[in-house]
């Protein structure tokens, strides 16, 4: 298992694993999720510093998490794992607030990427982005409007990273 920590002044922590620990991860890739993490959360207005845990895999390491915790025998694109939770926390109150754990699956981020006539590192950024929203509290799946609201801020929060100086 490979572990990296990246700290930066703004108070954004990131912890950073591949596994299978032999997976290629682009040279690019940490920095297009640190860039989209911080995008979002100042989109969000998130003041307290962030600290999140973010995990590179393939299609294989995803399937298992995905059948054990979702009871889905598929690999997906991203998982999220919360334990920050908005209806109980103040994050201003916290100096670095635990959001929680993403996991990456970058198989299946090139297949999109090229389905949808993007790079890799575009896909990992709008996944991570989707992902943070997630470990904010949204979630796509409890009714149309919050799915057209959180579909509406990765729009957004992607527009400001493509017209930004980023890699994306």
């Amino acid at each position: 298992m490979k572990l990296s920590k990246y700290q930066k002044a703004d108070e954004l922590v990131l912890y950073f694993e591949t596994e299978p620990e032999t997976l290629k991860v682009p040279s690019e890739a940490e920095n297009v999720v640190r860039l989209a993490i911080a995008e979002a959360l100042r989109y969000e207005q998130f003041e307290a510093g962030a600290e999140v845990s973010v995990t590179f895999c393939n299609d294989d390491f995803i399937r298992e998490l995905n059948r054990e915790y979702r009871e889905k025998d598929t690999p997906t694109d991203v998982l999220s794992f919360p334990i920050f939770d908005a209806d109980e926390e103040d994050p201003v109150a916290e100096e670095i607030v635990p959001l929680g754990d993403i996991v990456l699956n970058l198989d299946r981020a090139a297949l999109q990427g090229a389905e949808l006539g993007h790079s890799l590192l575009r896909e990992v950024a709008f996944l991570t982005v989707h992902s943070i929203l997630h470990l904010l509290g949204y979630d796509h799946e409890r009714s149309p409007e919050e799915d057209e609201e959180m579909c509406q801020k990765q729009r957004d929060i992607i527009a400001i990273l493509e017209n930004g100086e980023h890699i994306l």
